[in-house]
């Protein structure tokens, strides 16, 4: 199993909207190396979602439900989309500034590429970020 975190603003899509409608196609990545990520997830992968912008924290999450297909909101070009369901809420959010203080975290994508909205997580950063959200 793959580990992955995927980043939505609230204001355009929220994890209470994700969790409302149960699963949704995860459509509009136009980053080729997002692109990338979306095309190696498979039926299983848990995904972190991550609030971007105003609220900056981790506060759910997903499961893939299908794998990579052609994402149907894409006028041209090659992209690609995934399903994903909520599986949990966190107890308690992981804000980006916790993220920057855990020294286990210094190597996380969410740091390095702060701008791309899907990236692989190692297991272990995976679950630093449940264990933060329990503290």
């Amino acid at each position: 199993m793959n580990h992955w975190l995927v980043k939505q603003e609230p204001t355009a899509y929220s994890w209470d909207d994700f969790v409302r409608d149960g699963k949704t196609a995860w459509t509009g990545v136009r980053n080729f190396q997002a692109r990338l990520h979306l095309r190696t997830m498979k039926t299983g992968d848990r995904v972190l979602f991550y609030h971007s912008v105003a609220e900056k924290s981790v506060v759910g999450v997903a499961e893939v439900t299908r794998e990579a297909y052609p994402d149907p909101t894409a006028k041209e070009g090659d992209w690609s989309c995934v399903d994903l369901k909520p599986v949990s809420a966190l107890k308690k959010p992981v804000s980006l500034a916790q993220i920057r203080l855990e020294p286990s975290l210094a190597g996380i994508a969410l740091l390095r590429q702060s701008r791309l909205s899907v990236m692989p997580l190692t297991k272990p950063e995976f679950d630093t970020l449940i264990n933060l959200s329990k503290t």
